[in-house]
């Protein structure tokens, strides 16, 4: 029986960043995937990965990261793909978010960074109150940015089971990166991976026997 749905935010309860890389790599005649290829490079010791911990500031990570980019045959500044980030509120998702509040526990796990506004590292106070909107629903969350452990660390997926009193094998865990689910899915979760979310809606439906519409 489910207690438990647990959420990544960003390409889960938001637009993809992955859209806005792909939009930006293609206005700047960059490669395909130039981004996410930097960042999936030493996984867990690149500017990402220490700027989602908040092991440097932002700063450094703009020059880190253009240091990465570098390498790899192209001028980007890390300060660039951070105005990237914040994506558009998925409605349907958060409808199915607040049906889910009213029969499980909620939570979320997001790797952030601390850089924008809030949670959801908003460009914008108007886009920022929108996520806190979103953000308020759950009855916890866990910032990677103020944690120091970012995700597929499997010791994320454990603190919110302790903090939302759960076991695992009670839970399922939503995110749009496989590499993000397979920690969860070791500790006996229910795994789902966001792609398009009306197929993603039903999947979570048919995990948690209740109606999300």
């Amino acid at each position: 029986m489910i207690e438990a749905v647990i959420w990544d935010f960003g390409g889960v309860l938001t637009s993809s960043p992955f859209e806005a890389f792909a939009r930006y790599e293609r206005e700047r005649g960059l490669p395909i995937d130039f981004i996410r290829g930097i960042n999936a490079t030493n996984p867990d010791t690149n500017a990402w990965a220490l700027f989602e911990r908040s092991e440097v500031t932002l700063d450094q990570f703009d020059e880190i990261f253009a240091e990465e980019a570098k390498a790899k045959g192209h001028e980007v500044r890390g300060r660039a793909v951070v105005e990237l980030l914040s994506g558009d509120i998925r409605p349907a998702v958060v409808n199915a978010l607040k049906i889910c509040k009213t029969r499980v526990k909620v939570g979320c796990i997001t790797n952030n960074v601390p850089a924008g506004h809030g949670a959801g590292m908003a460009r914008s106070s108007e886009k920022a109150a929108e996520v806190a909107a979103v953000m308020a629903l759950f009855d916890h969350v866990i910032e990677s940015s103020k944690l120091g452990i970012r995700k597929p660390d499997p010791r994320i997926y454990e603190l919110a089971c302790q903090t939302l009193n759960v076991n695992p094998k009670s839970c399922v865990y939503l995110d749009d990166l496989g590499i993000n689910l397979k920690p969860a899915k070791a500790l006996g979760m229910t795994t789902i991976k966001v792609g398009d979310p009306v197929i993603a809606l039903k999947e979570l439906e048919a995990a948690v026997g209740f109606p999300l519409a």
